[in-house]
């Protein structure tokens, strides 16, 4: 799949292709791509959702591909309020409300397993989003989901790991900035969660903490949404990470064909499915 519009001071690319080992196996791409517009003009909300069915379990490509309509779903119907929530930075609604909005979308994940007669810890997935107002005067990006993946920004050629730790119980309030951490660069752990122990076994999607961001985006800025079969290998692998700055790092953004083209690139070791939404801030 493949992707690319311009919305305000926006400029969107996004691609959602098959991994090496799924091809060798004849196994369907497990991720999901969704990309879609609510309103109109400076009103407009952009939704990217990316979503990766579980590992080794049958169907769960169906799985991520509902979790992302599901939440579009949720988004169109509350968009007036959540674009009202975005432009005014009201942190505490917005945690609060796509936090319900997940969950709730993972119920009726549950409740579509069990109709199929199957597991619900075998028929789930991460799902990672990105709520992008189109008004040019409101650089407020807000990130929100569950499970495995990674969100990154490219800032004056470097690229910095913005991967939130598990969201708070209590919501900071509306008045709070944005954003007041300083992300570690995309090298380091993050230091939120370097004193946590690891987990025993790895949860499943649904039973992951909730995870949002809300940063402010400056101009210059490449904002990175992707699936774990990219953000492994970028975070592992220093060469693809500054071939991807060199490449996304210019003045204007990559075409389709060339997005996709570096999406792609390929890393020793890593043939999951890659699925990966940019935005450039003009």
């Amino acid at each position: 799949m493949l992707e690319g519009a311009r919305y305000g001071t926006l400029t969107l690319r996004a691609a959602s292709v098959r991994g090496g080992s799924a091809r060798y196996r004849g196994e369907p791409r497990r991720d999901a791509l969704l990309v879609t517009r609510f309103g109109t003009g400076d009103s407009a909300l952009v939704l990217a959702a990316v979503a990766s069915g579980q590992r080794a379990a049958p169907g769960t490509h169906r799985a991520a591909r509902e979790l992302c309509e599901w939440i579009a779903e949720a988004v169109g119907r509350n968009r007036a309020r959540l674009t009202e929530d975005v432009h005014t930075a009201n942190r505490g609604a917005l945690v609060s409300g796509l936090h319900r909005l997940t969950d709730r979308a993972y119920g009726r994940l549950r409740a579509d397993a069990a109709g199929r007669g199957l597991a619900p810890a075998d028929y789930t997935a991460s799902v990672r989003c990105l709520l992008l107002p189109a008004h040019p005067a409101c650089r407020t990006r807000v990130f929100f989901g569950t499970g495995d993946g990674g969100l990154f920004r490219l800032r004056d050629g470097v690229w910095q790991d913005l991967e939130p730790a598990e969201t708070e119980p209590e919501p900071a309030p509306a008045s709070t900035p944005a954003s007041a951490s300083t992300p570690a660069p995309v090298s380091a752990p993050d230091p939120a969660s370097a004193s946590a122990p690891a987990p025993a076994s790895a949860p499943t999607p649904a039973s992951a903490p909730f995870r949002f961001r809300a940063s402010v985006a400056r101009p210059g800025d490449t904002l990175l949404l992707c699936s774990a079969g990219l953000a492994a290998p970028l975070r592992g692998e220093a060469a693809l990470a500054d071939h991807l700055a060199e490449r996304w790092g210019a003045a204007e953004p990559p075409g389709l064909s060339a997005f996709l083209a570096d999406a792609q690139t390929g890393v020793k070791g890593y043939a999951a499915d890659r699925t990966a939404v940019a935005v450039w801030e003009a």
